[in-house]
């Protein structure tokens, strides 16, 4: 028997939320521009597995049931950036189901990783960061096609009504419930939709007045769980005509946000609450009775590999071995190399070469750093055992080849090494890797392939 009050439970399933068991709500006081505003987070990472897809997966499943489309040792299948996979992988646990997760590889790796230690067959994909509908080599294209064996099925939380229906029945009623009807303006990022669509129909019920905002990351976004502009046209739960008002919040305002909300609110607050949170501070006016209500969909701790690319000074910092003496020759040579048109190339450039040919790109930085996230295809060479290891480099000395880093400053030293060895046809990337993340650039995760 569950006793939400003793909160003691039959079983984990018991501590889904519901307007008698909420997720917790709770005023900020710190990172708010307003005098008047009230601001709340809804704090979804109180779920049972961690999120607020949670509630969705559930209702996926329970509808399924009820359906007869979900039976017995169901085999099921889920295109997802994360957080929809690791409850459905849980409750599949829970109720005797297999789950496969096709996903892009540039979901954060403790994501991927927590997927796989709860049991999940993850299939990883050269797909954008959220699923693209219309991919057709993408990670939902690969679920629609295994969800056709007879022995699969797909609950596809981006089409299926049962997604916004999850929160028309729980998320809503919370809320409702929690600011004792008071709220005025309820805000939530981007993603399936199915947070803003179903509880915002809910609010609109119980009054009109209640404004419905919605927002979203900008083009070549790196926030995992949401979707730009251009990926929600495809998206079959986003209705614009629904909601009362959109705004775009960019990479470094959600990412600044974010740290302050951990640090100065004491939130463990995730990239995508920030955004969230981000495009409430734009849309509300400072008004007396205004009471605003954020969902912050789940906690920072998935998202390590996705900060420190953001905000300087939180990466680990490693032993170093002392620095070997500068060769004041060689930094000549790579300042004059430095913007040479002639043995440099932007990353658009590079991009393009990569789509209508077949250059050779070499990777020099740590393996590290390399198997983070790499361009498609490349080869990892680190500059410091180059000239011990030219395995692969090709026997064309006039093969096309791009040299890689992480800024655009070592790749300068592996051209220059290249050259030497005759190389005539190199250029080194300008920006590296983070420029080509940057522009929304596909790239591979994982140590080089044999």
């Amino acid at each position: 028997m569950d006793d939400h009050g003793l909160r003691v439970h039959d079983s984990i399933l018991g501590l889904l939320s519901d307007a008698d068991n909420p997720t917790p709500l709770v005023r900020l006081n710190r990172v708010t521009p307003f005098r008047h505003t009230q601001v709340y987070g809804k704090l979804e990472w109180y779920n049972p597995f961690g999120a607020v897809k949670d509630r969705v997966a559930a209702n996926l499943v329970a509808d399924g049931e009820a359906r007869q489309t979900v039976r017995e040792k169901q085999k099921l299948v889920e295109p997802t950036s994360g957080n929809t996979g690791m409850a459905l992988a849980m409750i599949a646990n829970a109720r005797g189901y297999s789950l496969t997760t096709p996903l892009s590889s540039e979901i954060p790796l403790e994501k991927r990783t927590m997927l796989r230690f709860f049991g999940a067959d993850v299939m990883e994909l050269a797909d954008t960061l959220c699923p693209a509908p219309g991919a057709p080599e993408g990670a939902i294209a690969t679920a629609m096609e295994i969800g056709e064996r007879p022995d699969f099925h797909m609950l596809n939380q981006y089409v299926n009504e049962a997604n916004p229906e999850a929160h028309y029945k729980t998320t809503g009623p919370e809320i409702w419930r929690q600011t004792r009807g008071k709220v005025t303006h309820f805000v939530a990022g981007l993603g399936t939709c199915g947070t803003i669509t179903g509880t915002g129909r809910f609010l609109k019920e119980q009054g009109d007045e209640v404004q419905v905002l919605g927002v979203h990351p900008s083009e070549g976004h790196d926030i995992p769980g949401v979707r730009s502009l251009r990926q929600l046209q495809q998206t079959k739960l986003f209705f614009p005509d629904e909601y009362d008002g959109l705004v775009e919040v960019s990479n470094q305002e959600a990412f600044e946000l974010c740290l302050r909300l951990n640090r100065e609110e004491s939130l463990v607050a995730g990239p995508s609450s920030a955004m969230a949170l981000a495009g409430a501070f734009k849309l509300v006016p400072d008004e007396p009775g205004n009471v605003v209500v954020v969902i912050f969909p789940d906690n920072a701790f998935k998202y390590a590999s996705s900060v420190v690319k953001h905000l300087p000074g939180l990466a680990a910092q490693e032993a170093k071995p002392a620095a070997p003496a500068r060769n004041p020759l060689l930094d000549t040579m790579v300042e004059n190399v430095r913007g040479n048109p002639d043995l440099t190339i932007d990353v658009e450039s590079a991009h393009a070469q990569l789509r209508n040919g077949k250059p050779f790109v070499i990777d020099v930085r740590p393996r590290k750093q390399f198997e983070e996230a790499h361009v498609p295809g490349a080869v990892n060479r680190p500059l410091a055992e180059l000239p011990e290891n030219h395995a692969g480099l090709p026997e064309d000395r006039d093969a096309p080849i791009l040299s890689v880093c992480q800024r655009g400053n070592a790749s300068l030293s592996g051209l220059l090494f290249l050259k030497s060895l005759g190389y005539r046809n190199v250029r080194s990337v300008t920006g590296g890797t983070l420029a080509w993340r940057e522009k929304g650039f596909a790239t591979e995760s994982g140590a080089e392939s044999d």
